[in-house]
C-alpha cells in the first residue's frame, strides 16, 4: 500500500480534533522545509569558513572569523534547528502524517533530536571554546592543541551534521520503508499462512 492510499484511508478514520486546512498544512511545511535549509546552509557555510581560517596569517583575521562562526551558531543554526524541530511537531500532530505511524518520521524524529542534542552539548561548546582561544591568543591559538581539537570537532561533527540533515531531507522527499501497521499486518498475515 502506498503513502497516499494509506493517508486518504487515514483521513477517512480520522479521529475529531485539530486539524490544518490546505493553506495552513502549506504554510507549516514550507516553515518547516525553509528553517532545515538555513539550518543546512548555515551549518556548511560553518564548516567551512572553519576549515579556511586554519590558512590565515593574521590573529585578528583568526579571531573575527571564530567569532562570526560563533555568532552565525547562536543567531542562526540554534534558531532555525528549534524551528525546524518546532514546526516538525506541529506537522506531526496537526496532519494525518502522525509522530509514530511511519518509520520515516520517527527516524526524522531520532535524527534531529540527536543532532539538536549532539550540537548543544558538543558543536556549541567547542565553537565558544574556539572564539575564546582565539580571542586571547591570536594567531598562537594555532599551535594550542585545545583549540585544534576544538576546530577539529567542528569540522568533523559539522560534517556529521551536514550528511545527516542532507539524509533528513532525502527521506523527507522519499518516503521511505512505509507505515508501521502495515509492515506488522502483513508480518501477521505471513504468520497465518
Amino acid at each position: 500500500m502506498t503513502n497516499q492510499s494509506t493517508l486518504a484511508k487515514d483521513k477517512k478514520n480520522q479521529k475529531p480534533g485539530i486539524r490544518l486546512t490546505g493553506n495552513q498544512k502549506s504554510w507549516l511545511i514550507s516553515a518547516h522545509v525553509i528553517s532545515g535549509a538555513i539550518w543546512f546552509g548555515t551549518a556548511l557555510s560553518m564548516v567551512i569558513m572553519v576549515i579556511k581560517n586554519l590558512n590565515t596569517t593574521n590573529g585578528d583575521e583568526l579571531y573575527a572569523i571564530n567569532s562570526v562562526v560563533k555568532l552565525l551558531d547562536d543567531w542562526v543554526v540554534i534558531p532555525a534547528a528549534n524551528l525546524s524541530l518546532l514546526t516538525g511537531a506541529l506537522i506531526c500532530w496537526l496532519t494525518v502524517w502522525g509522530f509514530f505511524k511511519f518509520y520515516w518520521v520517527i527516524v526524522k524524529w531520532v535524527m534531529t533530536v540527536t543532532l539538536i542534542t549532539f550540537g548543544s552539548f558538543w558543536l556549541g561548546p567547542w565553537t565558544n571554546a574556539m572564539t575564546s582561544i582565539s580571542n586571547t591568543e591570536r594567531l598562537q591559538a594555532l599551535n594550542n592543541p585545545l583549540f585544534m581539537f576544538d576546530t577539529k570537532g567542528i569540522v568533523i561533527g559539522g560534517s556529521i551534521q551536514i550528511l545527516s540533515l542532507i539524509f533528513i531531507f532525502i527521506i523527507s522527499f522519499v518516503k521511505p520503508w512505509g507505515r508501521r501497521d502495515a509492515l506488522r499486518a502483513s508480518q501477521k498475515s505471513e504468520v497465518r499462512s
